[in-house]
């Protein structure tokens, strides 16, 4: 299958999605963010010098969505309906597991918007409690969940 975002002399462009059937569409997708159990201590027990380490993220992961098309060059900027980010702490991780949710009804999914959404908000976290532990990681981006447009439901 061609790569969409590129015209036939290897150029990259916006694709066209005017011929698109409007759908409702959503897209979950899902991430961490690693530390020590002192500093997941530090903001389960709302201690983090910053404040509300996980309020504060989830805010961040929902502007983000809505900024995507702003920070990702190709993509198209939508009328999102909903974007949901749930921030979990995980003691076995131990850090945070991101879940974010993005819905709309248009011509064109909202997978990029549900990854940026993720990445913004441990990035957040990250900055967040910086300060106090240097070393995390974030990982473990990627779509679970997208449905509807012309290429049906994936699930991973």
């Amino acid at each position: 299958m061609p790569l969409s975002h590129f015209d036939d002399q290897g150029h990259a462009h916006m694709v066209d999605v005017s011929d698109k059937a409007v759908t409702s569409r959503v897209a979950v997708a899902e991430g961490h963010i690693t530390m020590t159990a002192q500093t997941l201590a530090l903001i389960t027990q709302g201690r983090a010098a910053k404040g509300d380490v996980l309020g504060t993220a989830r805010l961040a992961g929902i502007m983000g969505a809505k900024r995507c098309a702003d920070l990702i060059p190709l993509c198209h900027p939508l009328p999102i309906t909903k974007v949901a980010v749930d921030l979990t702490p995980d003691d076995t991780l131990p850090g945070v597991r991101i879940t974010a949710t993005v819905k709309t009804t248009g011509q064109t999914g909202v997978e990029m918007e549900a990854l940026t959404a993720v990445s913004i908000a441990a990035l957040t976290v990250h900055d967040m409690v910086k300060a106090v532990q240097k070393d995390m990681v974030i990982g473990g981006i990627r779509v679970t969940l997208k449905d509807g447009g012309k290429s049906g439901r994936y699930s991973a």
